[in-house]
């Protein structure tokens, strides 16, 4: 048997759907990920399982809907904020009993208790941050002031905390990052890098900013930011690819959930709407239940097994990433084989089977591998007052909100995304049977969590 495949996690913070040069961008330059895209399979109906930070990153790890973890809101930022339970299986904690091992490089946002720390939650190594945002340079949280809640320092080296003031945050978790590989490099490991960018404190260093001279002043920040990120993406591929690893790994790069609309963004004295990043063609941003706040850049290579140059409108979300990568550390992979994750030895102790604790993810290898046509047909979600579910061509979103202030203006919204992906039209009115339909299902599925 060849080598465990290691497996990496980029995952961004509020990157929107037209952030990047592979996804139809023509101010941002991101030639690192762009190949990633032209190397392997570019997903273009990728979802995250909410359209906040703490929730996303809840189904990312344990493959389940966010409701089912517990976290379906933005987790506090003041120390000792409970958050993960500490019985929830993680990614990190299966790959970790079966060989892998496992490190956490930037945001965690998953809980500041011990319990809840990414050591506790089967990292071997963390080095980052706990609460949703941070300064990039002097490491201090100072967001929850009207909350009464004072500016804290938030930077750590597992359970210690460190202190590296002046040092940008993106270039320490891929120095970090990079420096994990070199030590590792002869045993399997799984490394989730969480970078803060392009979430607000909007900061990044001349260098980065220098790139864009001619773009107005929220999208040349965003730009330097996201062409930060951009460096560290190529610098990861560089250190594997130097070491003999970079065949035998699979990426899986996203973002956590759709560009943020808060003024806040960017502080240039007009409590206006932040215009910096960009959904694309898509309605909303974060916060929203439209596709603008959940639908997200995706990528997966792995040059061992997938061919590269693979646009796919396949329906996924961040809870496959669970099983998907499961799937790929449990054995080897041939044309015609396909591993039944749930019997193979090692990882049967792994995956829960009690009927309150099944993953709600599905790996997304068959339908890349040709051994199934349609990978899935129904995505739910839910998120404050709203609800919305995705059933093949149509969307039903209730309640539905722009971003965090503003409503939609229809308590009730029908799409046709094959014919209207920015959902500008309600059709509630010419289809109601379907409106009717999908309102009882999503409703009916939203009520076993309540």
């Amino acid at each position: 048997m060849t080598k465990r495949p290691n497996l990496i996690i980029i995952y961004c913070d509020d990157l929107g759907y037209g952030d990047l040069g592979c996804y139809g961008s023509d101010i941002m330059k991101t030639p690192h990920i762009d190949e990633l895209a032209s190397t392997g399979v570019q997903f273009t109906n990728w979802y995250s399982n909410s359209p906040v930070c703490s929730p996303s990153r809840a189904s990312l790890l344990t493959g389940r809907y966010p409701a089912r973890t517990g976290i379906t809101a933005i987790i506090g930022a003041k120390r000792g904020t409970p958050g993960i339970l500490g019985e929830e299986l993680t990614l990190a904690s299966a790959l970790r009993q079966v060989g892998y091992k496992t490190a956490l490089f930037g945001k965690w946002h998953l809980g500041g208790t011990p319990e809840s720390s990414p050591n506790a939650q089967g990292f071997d190594e963390f080095f980052g941050f706990k609460s949703g945002c941070l300064d990039y340079y002097s490491h201090l949280y100072y967001f929850s002031q009207h909350r009464g809640i004072n500016p804290a320092h938030d930077l750590w080296h597992n359970e210690r905390e460190v202190w590296h003031n002046g040092s940008y945050l993106t270039e320490m978790f891929t120095a970090r990052t990079v420096d994990f590989i070199e030590t590792h490099k002869e045993q399997p490991f799984f490394v989730t890098v969480t970078y803060n960018a392009p979430h607000y404190p909007m900061h990044a260093p001349k260098e980065y900013v220098d790139r864009f001279p001619d773009l107005p002043p929220d999208k040349r920040i965003m730009a330097a930011m996201i062409a930060a990120v951009d460096d560290g993406v190529g610098e990861i591929v560089d250190a594997l690819k130097r070491n003999g690893l970079y065949e035998n790994t699979a990426i899986f790069f996203s973002s956590d959930n759709g560009p943020s609309s808060e003024s806040r963004n960017y502080l240039d004295g007009t409590e206006d709407l932040y215009y910096g990043g960009s959904a694309g063609i898509f309605r909303g941003h974060k916060a929203s239940l439209f596709e603008g706040g959940i639908r997200e850049p995706a990528i997966l290579t792995y040059p061992a097994l997938l061919p590269g140059g693979i646009v796919s409108d396949q329906m996924g979300a961040m809870m496959d990433v669970f099983p998907t990568f499961v799937e790929l550390a449990a054995g080897e992979h041939g044309e015609n084989d396909r591993l039944d994750v749930k019997s193979n030895g090692g990882m049967r102790q792994q995956m829960r089977t009690e009927p309150d604790g099944q993953l709600d993810g599905h790996s997304i290898l068959p339908v890349l591998l040709g051994r199934t046509k349609r990978h899935r047909e129904v995505l739910y979600w839910e998120y404050e007052q709203q609800l919305a579910i995705r059933c093949g061509k149509w969307k039903l979103v209730k309640n539905g909100k722009l971003d965090f202030d503003r409503a939609a203006p229809d308590p009730l919204h029908l799409s046709d995304l094959e014919l209207d992906p920015g959902e500008r039209v309600n059709l509630c009115r010419q289809f109601p049977d379907v409106a009717a339909e999908l309102t009882k299902t999503l409703e009916t599925w939203a009520a076993q969590f309540q």
